[in-house]
């Protein structure tokens, strides 16, 4: 009997009581946090890397060893995110209003890969398709990691300028950055057997894929949209009540646009926007923002938990002083400077210039563009662009999840809004808010 009271439990007991302590941390820590300079990514990976040294932990979690499993958890987690931030999305969409997603995604983008690029080759003696690679995983924010300085729940108010361009920076440059890793992918198939590369990069990674992606996303939006919002009877999709809808339209959409080989992270993002502007003031997408912020924070706090167990079982272990160096200019020298450049001439503040150029959070969308494309070329310099990737998202989530909390709440305060209460606002339980914000029930 003493022998079996001390015996170590299975596996499965481990996972299911490990299961139910992050579910409990994913309610409670928000709560917790709020007021502090700190934040749940930085929490996980702490808790990871604890838990590699402990006998729990019977394998090693590192995508050089799970290169697949690496490529589709990050997957998952990044289509799930950029389903949440397009519902968040009060603002409708046009050419005009959406000035700041656009300079931030045609200027500030490729000159952030650019610079990378000429970092990674003149500074850290990387290969040219290397360097791309690293540029190109590195350039898009991330929609995972970036909750904190994201625009609030569907019609929660506090949609400014700052909240608005990450947001929308995050949802479309996580599809447009795919050209150019697929690009680096072009380059090393091209090096190693002399097949021309150019012309089908352009008219099928570029063109095809990218138009094709963005249509894609427009008609399943529709589809869920007339489904959901506008079905004669008591057929529709919001009757339903049941938040799951939108993890529905993820993949489809993305499953969808991927079977056609087009951008499945583009898809869902433009699916989410346009299904939000089907009914622009229905409560229904509270409904279905708060699951999938649910399943999103879920499977964050468990690819952060690994991210943090891989980091102590030695994914830095490739790296050398140099990269350290890059990766704390790609955090303070390079996306600063490129996002205040593609911002010039905007009708943004200087503050609002410099919160949206300095929080350009790097993450889990970064691992995941560095995982595709080691498994689809051959990439010679795999482990030391792992540990750089690994170290910049590092950096990235200590540096802004410690600055994120004081500096919002001291911009907010410069814009005369009471920082506790930008996403107070809430559409009532039942009801929807008027044009003028006032409560009107739903019928």
């Amino acid at each position: 009997m003493i022998q079996k009271l001390f015996a170590a439990p299975e596996l499965y007991i481990v996972l299911l009581t490990a299961a139910g302590a992050l579910i409990a941390l994913v309610a409670w820590l928000p709560l917790v946090l709020k007021r502090l300079p700190l934040s749940l990514p930085i929490i996980c990976i702490g808790l990871g890397a604890a838990a590699a040294f402990t006998p729990l932990l019977a394998f090693t979690p590192s995508p050089l060893v799970y290169p697949i499993v690496a490529e589709r958890f990050t997957e998952f987690v990044v289509i799930i995110a950029l389903m949440g931030a397009g519902l968040k999305i009060d603002r409708p969409f046009s050419w005009r209003t959406w000035s700041t997603t656009w300079r931030l995604l045609a200027l500030t983008m490729p000159l952030s890969i650019a610079s990378i690029l000429m970092l990674g080759h003149y500074g850290l003696g990387l290969s040219v398709v290397g360097s791309l690679l690293l540029g190109a995983s590195l350039a898009p924010t991330d929609p995972v990691l970036a909750s904190d300085i994201q625009v609030g729940p569907p019609q929660g108010g506090g949609e400014d300028e700052v909240r608005f361009g990450l947001t929308s920076e995050a949802g479309f440059n996580d599809g447009l950055a795919f050209p150019f890793v697929n690009l680096a992918i072009a380059l090393a198939v091209s090096s190693a057997t002399g097949e021309p590369w150019f012309w089908e990069w352009l008219s099928y990674n570029v063109a095809w894929e990218i138009g094709a992606g963005v249509a894609a996303g427009w008609i399943v939006g529709k589809a869920f949209g007339w489904l959901t919002f506008n079905v004669p009877g008591d057929s529709s999709l919001s009757r339903t009540g049941d938040g799951l809808i939108a993890v529905s339209a993820t993949l489809i959409s993305y499953g969808l646009t991927e079977m056609i080989h087009c951008y499945g992270f583009l898809a869902v993002f433009v699916t989410a926007v346009t299904l939000r502007s089907a009914h622009r003031r229905h409560e229904f997408h509270r409904e279905m923002h708060d699951l999938t912020e649910q399943v999103e924070r879920l499977a964050m706090m468990a690819l952060l938990l690994v991210f943090g167990a891989g980091l102590a079982s030695g994914l830095l272990a490739a790296l050398r002083w140099q990269d350290v160096v890059v990766a704390l200019a790609i955090i303070f020298v390079v996306r600063p400077v490129a996002g205040w450049v593609g911002l010039v001439g905007s009708s943004t503040t200087y503050g609002e210039r410099a919160a949206i150029s300095f929080f350009g959070i790097r993450g889990v969308g970064s691992f995941y563009y560095l995982a595709f494309a080691l498994n689809e070329g051959d990439f010679a310099e795999a482990g030391r662009l792992w540990g750089i990737v690994a170290l910049v998202a590092l950096l990235s989530i200590l540096i802004h999840g410690l600055t994120v909390t004081p500096l919002i709440r001291l911009l907010d305060r410069s814009h005369g809004r009471d920082p506790d209460d930008v996403h107070r606002e809430a559409i009532p339980p039942g009801g929807q808010l008027g044009p003028a914000g006032r409560n009107e029930k739903s019928t």
